[in-house]
């Protein structure tokens, strides 16, 4: 088989994991009361050192900033977090998380552990340690776009 075959393969087994993973991750969340694109905002707003402002998040989130405005609502409207005024920029609103927002990040981050966790469930740990390694070493050397909701957006 070519190269062409093993991309295409790579390809497919690529998606049917990611919707695999995304059933698994969703199925936990819902339990939580957060819809998919809520917990994903709480995991980018946790990982933030400082408060972003919501077109930080929008950035992060790769959605146009209009978009994250009934997300940040319903998140702010369960106690999760609370929007500031900048002091940099007042006609700019940061984000911040609440403690309970902090704690539900702490979930998030468990959930998603317990879903990789059944996700490769069948390798043995020698099997997942390497695949750890391989899966690095794509994340590091893949296209600049692989971590652009990692960094933060530019301050204006």
């Amino acid at each position: 088989m070519g190269v062409g075959g093993a991309e295409d393969r790579l390809g497919a087994l690529f998606m049917r994991l990611a919707k695999t993973a995304h059933v698994l991750q969703r199925r936990e969340i819902g339990d939580l009361g957060l819809t998919p694109a809520q917990a994903r905002a709480l995991s980018v707003l946790g990982g933030c050192e400082t408060p972003p402002r919501m077109t930080d998040l929008a950035a992060r989130l790769h959605v146009v900033p209009r978009a994250v405005t009934p997300i940040v609502d319903a998140l702010e409207n369960a106690g999760l977090l609370r929007r500031e005024v900048d002091p940099d920029n007042r006609r700019s609103t940061l984000l911040e998380l609440t403690a309970d927002g902090r704690k539900m990040c702490k979930r998030l981050i468990e959930f998603r552990a317990r879903a990789a966790g059944e996700l490769f469930a069948p390798l043995t740990e020698e099997q997942r340690h390497i695949l750890l390694e391989l899966l690095e070493k794509v994340d590091q050397e893949s296209p600049e776009i692989k971590h652009a909701s990692d960094r933060p957006a530019a301050r204006r």
